[in-house]
Formats: C-alpha cells, sequence, structure tokens
C-alpha cells in the first residue's frame, strides 16, 4: 500500500484458486487484473473516459516463489510495482496525456523510497514510541512482552490515524471513491447478474477480499511474531549496547515482514475458503470495518470507469451481461511523439 497510501490492492484470494479479477483505485481511474494482464482506465478532465490493457508483471510465474507460504511476499512486492506503474500512468493520463511515463530507474527509486516511509512510519517510529514508554516507566525493556504490546498498539494507532488524516486531502478522497466503485463492480461480476455502472451502484461498497485487510493481517500477525520471536532472539543472543540491541531489534523485525506477508496472504486466502460461515465473517469483520474508512461512496460516473475497466480486463472474456459506457483507447508515448 506504499505505492498509494491505501489503495484497493490487488485481490489477493478467492475461494478455491487465484482471484478471477482483482482491482486497485488509481488517481481519477481504476486497475483491473485479469490472469497475466492487467487493465487501467482513467477519466479525463473532459469526461472521456480511456483505457489500455497491459501486461502483468509477476514474480510468481517461478514454481519456487509460487508455492504455499513463500508467494506472499513476492506476490506483495509484483502488487507493489504494478501498482506505482498504474499510479503513474492514471497521473499522466488525467492531466490529458501529458508528462513522460516512469521509467526503470524511476520506478525501483519510488519502491524504494516507499518502503522506506512505510518502514520508518510503521516499524521505526512505534519502536522509538515503545522506548520512551520504557523511560516514563510504563513499559519493559525490548526482551519482555509489554515493549511489544506497546509497539503494536501504536503500529496500530499510527495505521489508523495516517489513513484518517490523509481522507481530508481532496485527490485521496477521490480515490477512495473510486476503491469504493471498484468494489462495486467486482461485487456485482461476482453476482452474475448485469454489470452496468446502475446495477454496480446497488451492491456494497465494502469486499471481503479487500487489500485492507490483507495489510490488518499482516499488523495483527506482526505484534504476535514479535512479541514471541524477538524476546526469544534475545536468549539466544544479547548484544552490548542500548543502540546496536534496538538496531538489531528493527532489523530483526524487517527480516520478519517475509514470514509475516507469507502467513498473511495464507491465513486471508483461509478466511475466503469459509465463505459465509461464522468463522469466516469473524475472520473478515476487522477488515471490513477498516474499509469504511478506505472507501467512500462513489457517483455514477466513478462507477463508469470501473466498469470500463473490468470490460478491458476480461477483454474477449467479457460477459455479454457486461455493458461498458462507450471508450477510447490510451494515448501511447510512442503516439505522441
Amino acid at each position: 500500500m506504499a505505492c498509494s497510501p491505501v489503495s484497493g490492492f490487488v485481490r489477493l484470494v478467492s475461494d478455491a484458486k487465484p482471484p478471477l479479477v482483482g482491482g486497485q483505485a488509481v488517481m481519477e481511474g481504476v486497475m483491473m487484473r485479469h490472469g497475466s494482464a492487467y487493465a487501467l482506465a482513467v477519466r479525463h478532465p473532459d469526461g472521456t473516459i480511456v483505457a489500455e490493457r497491459r501486461p502483468w508483471f509477476s514474480l510468481t510465474r517461478s514454481p519456487l516463489l509460487s508455492k504455499p507460504f513463500v508467494r506472499g511476499f513476492p506476490i506483495l512486492i509484483e502488487t507493489l510495482v504494478n501498482g506505482i506503474k498504474a499510479l503513474n500512468r492514471s497521473a499522466q493520463q488525467g492531466a490529458e496525456g501529458t508528462g513522460d511515463e516512469i521509467q526503470g530507474w524511476q520506478l525501483v527509486l519510488t519502491l524504494f523510497l516507499a518502503l522506506a516511509l512505510a518502514i520508518g512510519l510503521f516499524v521505526v517510529t512505534p519502536h522509538l514510541m515503545s522506548i520512551g514508554m520504557n523511560w516514563l516507566k510504563l513499559g519493559g525493556g525490548v526482551e519482555g512482552l509489554s515493549f511489544h504490546l506497546w509497539d503494536g498498539l501504536f503500529k496500530f494507532l499510527i495505521f489508523i490515524g495516517y489513513i484518517f488524516c490523509i481522507s481530508f486531502v481532496p485527490d485521496i478522497r477521490r480515490v477512495f471513491q473510486y476503491h469504493g466503485a471498484e468494489h462495486k463492480v467486482i461485487r456485482a461480476f461476482e453476482a452474475d447478474g448485469e454489470i452496468t455502472a446502475g446495477e454496480a451502484a446497488r451492491h456494497s461498497r465494502l469486499h471481503p477480499r479487500c487489500g485492507t485487510t490483507f495489510l490488518l493481517f499482516v499488523l495483527s500477525i506482526s505484534i504476535i511474531l514479535h512479541a514471541v520471536l524477538v524476546p526469544l532472539l534475545f536468549v539466544f543472543w544479547t548484544p552490548e549496547g542500548a543502540v546496536v540491541k534496538h538496531a538489531a531489534t528493527i532489523l530483526f523485525k524487517l527480516l520478519l515482514m517475509i514470514p509475516i506477508s507469507a502467513l498473511a496472504y495464507e491465513l486471508i486466502r483461509y478466511a475466503a475458503g469459509l465463505g459465509d460461515t461464522w468463522i469466516g465473517t469473524v475472520l473478515r469483520a476487522p477488515g471490513m470495518l477498516l474499509q469504511m474508512l478506505t472507501t467512500y461512496e462513489p457517483d455514477q460516473e466513478q462507477i463508469e470507469v470501473a466498469v470500463v475497466a473490468l470490460a478491458e480486463a476480461l477483454g474477449e472474456e467479457a460477459p455479454e451481461r457486461l455493458r461498458a459506457p462507450i471508450y477510447q483507447p490510451m494515448q501511447s508515448d510512442a503516439a505522441k511523439s
């Protein structure tokens, strides 16, 4: 989610196999993924909807990286990469095709800065705040449970506060509306009824397989693993000096992101596979509640853009029940020159 503060994130799961369609909100548009390609639909300032279909950058075509309890972290990285590309492209098209498309080194730099911001905000800052609680005699040292309980509480408060604060930015609020439009159209697609902007508007803006739920699983699992594994680490190795000890703890937490994302991915697959059972409902409930902050009710024009994105993503596989509004091909850089 680093590429967009809390964009829709690609749908990671389905009941029995990888999802047929996933999505993400972008600037004045929606990105939808289907198989090995994704479609981007954007509304220009003049009201015209433009769309294009592009290949999906993937790390999980490798048999090793696609295995259960391994694939979570590669999928997270490829989602960030494709999300950054889509966001940049949508910003470019939102300005009616002005500006250059992101280059390879710019993509790497953007990804690095996004990850650095996420690490600083959700790993380093809560850790420093927990040190502060220790100084105030309200918590223990990094070797104890209370330190990591404070750390987890601060993570959640920062996460919720961050989402709440950015929702007041007009451009981000519109992204949240497109996030809701994306969910509504996917729900209409999954309902096997007509897929039009009018019909999709009847559906909920919340979706059980939203990436917001994935992030919530990541936070929850990280709190549990940090509370158990960090004290265990110091049983076998205790560095000398407070600075070295806290630096080693932060580095260890960063390394744990790989198994944490893997576990979160498998857990969200499991929760989705439970369907409408009470256990599945309970597991998904916190994520659905959090989506009240990351989605807003879209207007008809925003839902139309999401329908176009779905139509373009499905291509020849689009069902007859899908009726997209008129749109135009997105102008390429080559065509402009």
